[in-house]
């Protein structure tokens, strides 16, 4: 059984944060050590590891520029920067790389653009082979513009999503080395602001976040014809809740049977039941995070924890997962990192 894993840390550098953080999980103890800095970089907000362990990729900022990095993990954890590939502007949000790590992609959410890199066999990001611009808006006051806010992969890797947070829609983009067709457009009810979609172990369902409606849109992925269908929207807030809510981020059990998600503003997990049948959702609970804007989580590759990095408060904190249940118990173990975003395990 596996006895340590090691996690990096994407985070806000406007504050005491210096680049990406490292620790370790003993899974055994549940104890979290040797938190440090793995590298120096300004906002590398969210990150991405390749299936071979040897590469870590990272939105990052560099003067008045934006873009992704590239780093070789070392053996002792620390990150050695291989080469960036960055223009004007704002960084992007959101990276993602492919199965065979041979294509990068990242979601630029002032820009409204996704974007797919190739990537060369030392790990270095090499040219950018493909750009999709979005257009559109929608009714929020935060929705005047496109704002792409996720690009990944679906499971058979034959198309690209796109979530646009700012038009309320997912653009499905044909992937053909590294080419980018527009293929087909999920729409969403006007104000929603999809987030992140996640897509289940059986690859035929998919989940959506509405981080301004706070919702989460359960969809039928139809592999053979790469569109969907919505099959329910369901809240990620408690009925009684009226506060001011935004919503995170999404994951899914790897057996399937739970899907969580983050409330920022109410500040908690949402915990749902997966129907294997229907894909629909059923909420099980609504655990505090214990820390103000959970902006991201994770789950650790046993499965036996979950972490959720608060942004506003600076720590990371710890919660048992009942695999029979799906339920959440704080363990009472945390650690501070500045600003946290998101955070990775090695796979």
């Amino acid at each position: 059984m596996v006895k340590k894993v090691s996690a990096y840390v994407g985070t806000y550098t406007n504050g005491e944060s210096k680049g990406i953080y490292k620790f370790t999980l003993d899974i055994h103890s549940g104890k979290m050590k040797n938190v440090e800095v793995a590298v120096e970089v300004d906002n590398p907000t969210y990150l991405t590891i390749t299936s071979d362990q040897q590469y870590l990729y990272s939105v990052m900022k560099k003067d008045s520029e934006g873009g992704v990095g590239a780093y070789a993990i070392n053996p002792d954890g620390q990150l050695a920067l291989l080469n960036y590939k960055v223009a004007d502007g704002s960084p992007p949000c959101h990276v993602s790389v492919n199965a065979n790590n041979d294509y990068l992609f990242s979601a630029n959410y002032h820009l409204g653009t996704g974007i797919a890199y190739q990537l060369s066999n030392n790990g270095e990001i090499s040219t950018i082979t493909s750009t999709v611009e979005h257009t559109g808006n929608g009714p929020h006051e935060r929705q005047e513009k496109p704002h792409a806010h996720y690009a990944g992969l679906t499971p058979d890797e034959k198309f690209l999503c796109v979530v646009d947070l700012g038009t309320d829609e997912m653009g499905v983009y044909a992937v053909n080395n590294g080419n980018l067709s527009k293929h087909h457009v999920q729409t969403f009810k006007p104000g929603t602001g999809p987030r992140h979609i996640q897509f289940h172990p059986n690859e035929t369902f998919a989940y959506v976040n509405g981080e301004l409606s706070s919702e989460i849109i359960a969809l039928h992925y139809d592999s053979a014809t790469g569109t969907f269908n919505e099959v329910q929207s369901i809240s990620s807030l408690p009925s009684q809740f009226d506060g001011e809510s935004i919503g995170g981020a999404i994951k899914i059990s790897a057996d399937g049977n739970y899907l969580y998600a983050s409330n920022r503003g109410h500040d908690s997990i949402a915990v749902f039941k997966i129907n294997s049948e229907s894909g629909t959702l059923s909420l099980i609970e609504h655990v505090s995070t214990k820390g103000s804007f959970p902006r991201d989580f994770t789950i650790d590759p046993t499965g036996t924890y979950l972490l959720v990095a608060n942004q506003n408060t600076s720590n990371i904190v710890q919660y048992s997962i009942d695999a029979a249940a799906g339920t959440l118990q704080p363990t009472g173990m945390e650690i501070s990192v500045p600003n946290p975003v998101c955070v990775v395990f090695l796979p």
